[in-house]
């Protein structure tokens, strides 16, 4: 994930445009050991009050759901909004957690079944730790403490675990969605800077058929060529996919179902990295569907865990697609070879919910014998019992926001064209045979010449930067030393 630092907008339903908010600096930084103690009445040589009475905590799962904007992702971070992190905040101030751990979530054993990067949205999430349920006075603790989070942050229920629970291990798969405009499966702008390098490396090939942009319907006009990029967006919007390569996209999308290497997909991982094997279960391409004037294809991702920046799967995808790049290319990425795969905008990502089929099995071989009134009793992890909340959520918040911001600063566009523009070597495995070529690979410790630079403005869902918003930046080189801890945490 890249750490930024973004003056978070208040999110409203049914706008586009966010009205800004400063950071709420009145828990700043307060975590592990930092506790406001003269707020308490507790300045060293007075004398303390008695104490509030404990009560009973209970190993608890939260199901959350969250629009990410304005949010430095899901984990707690010292002096930056986050979702765990204004949870947490409001958790407190309802009760739920006592003001003796209010100052350290690992007190409570704060966890959570998947991570997500800054600006990426969520239906549906799990955080666990150990709660007061039975808070004094609150006959809906849960109601509670969604008067204390703002509209875009939800928690949909809560269900009592078993104490060893470990909402990250105990989990078995997650999905994921992403979202598209589907003009992005137009070839390359005939005369761009990619266009000019793919085309002078298909020519050392032989025995290949190229890709001629030229001779696609969309540039087939002589003044496309020299359009402008306003002129080339109004145009894409109109643009509709054909069947055919709808089909393309599925058949090529099934190269990531299964157990691969996916060094090439993430960042901070050699190539004998034991962690990098992971399981897709299915990736399903839903057909296309017009909203306004743009139509847009979502994908659905369900695999065991998904590593740093699972965006570059999607790029993969997208930029095999549109330069008719044989699918072996994906096969060629889960090779020893390293190289250079984008990443998607942070815009169209959704994570749709965690899934616990194991540990629900195994409550419910437990809940035969017992009655739900019984202390052991434990009820199953369902994300169902809220469909209707979580899908009116997805609409207001998340669906109608994103669609909103691409119509607004037509994001995916300024993406694509930011690859169009590139006329170097990074990206030379899209090609008609979808075999990765030397001059593509990167070695460790080498200098480049002309490297391919990534644009920060594509991991943010809100473009507050326009309006003056302070961004901290943190480079693809800085994570790439994270240790592997670190790393661990940051994936889901």
């Amino acid at each position: 994930m890249e750490f930024l630092l973004i003056l978070p907008p208040l999110i409203r339903s049914g706008e586009c445009g966010m009205r800004r908010v400063g950071l709420n600096t009145k828990n700043k930084g307060r975590r592990r050991g930092t506790r406001d103690q003269d707020k308490d009445g507790e300045k060293e040589g007075e004398e303390q009050g008695p104490r509030a009475p404990r009560l009973p905590k209970k190993q608890s799962a939260l199901l959350i759901g969250f629009c990410g904007t304005g949010c430095n992702g899901m984990q707690i971070q010292p002096d930056v909004r986050t979702i765990e992190g204004v949870l947490f905040d409001a958790l407190v101030r309802a009760g739920a957690v006592s003001s003796d751990n209010a100052d350290d979530p690992v007190k409570v054993n704060l966890g959570r079944a998947a991570r997500t990067d800054a600006g990426v949205h969520a239906a549906g999430n799990l955080v666990s730790m150990k709660l007061i349920t039975a808070i004094p006075g609150v006959e809906d603790w849960v109601a509670r403490v969604n008067e204390e989070l703002p509209p875009e942050i939800r928690v949909w229920g809560s269900v009592r675990v078993q104490n060893s629970f470990n909402a990250r291990m105990s989990c078995d798969s997650r999905k994921y969605t992403y979202f598209f405009p589907s003009y992005l499966l137009i070839p390359p702008k005939p005369g761009s800077g990619f266009q000019r390098a793919y085309a002078q490396h298909a020519q050392s090939m032989q025995g290949v058929v190229t890709l001629d942009a030229s001779a696609h319907p969309f540039w087939s006009a002589p003044e496309t060529h020299s359009s402008s990029s306003m002129d080339d967006l109004a145009r894409k919007r109109l643009w509709r996919i054909g069947a055919e390569q709808v089909e393309l996209i599925r058949e090529t999308a099934k190269k990531f179902e299964g157990t691969h290497n996916f060094h090439n997909f993430t960042v901070g991982r050699e190539f004998g990295d034991r962690s990098n094997q992971r399981h897709m279960w299915k990736i399903e391409i839903s057909d296309p569907a017009v909203y306004g004037d743009t139509e847009w294809i979502s994908v659905l991702f369900h695999g065991q865990s998904f590593m740093l920046h699972q965006r570059k799967m999607m790029s993969a995808l997208i930029l095999s697609c549109r330069t008719n790049t044989p699918g072996q290319v994906i096969d060629e990425l889960y090779g020893p070879r390293m190289v250079m795969v984008p990443k998607m905008p942070a815009l169209g990502l959704l994570l749709e919910y965690p899934i616990f089929d194991s540990y629900n099995k195994k409550v419910t071989s437990i809940n035969e014998k017992l009655e739900p009134s019984h202390p052991d009793y434990r009820p199953e992890i369902d994300f169902e019992k809220h469909r209707e909340s979580i899908d009116a959520f997805k609409q207001t918040f998340i669906y109608d926001n994103m669609r909103c911001i691409e119509d607004r600063d037509g994001v995916f566009d300024a993406w694509v064209r930011s690859i169009d523009s590139y006329g170097g070597d990074d990206l030379l495995y899209l090609n008609p045979k979808g075999i990765i070529p030397a001059v593509a690979v990167i070695k460790k410790g080498d200098r480049r010449d002309n490297p391919f630079k990534e644009k920060r403005k594509f991991d943010l869902t809100s473009f507050a930067d326009k309006q003056g918003a302070s961004i901290i930046e943190d480079d693809e080189e800085t994570e790439s030393k994270l240790n592997k801890s670190r790393l661990e945490d940051m994936e889901g």
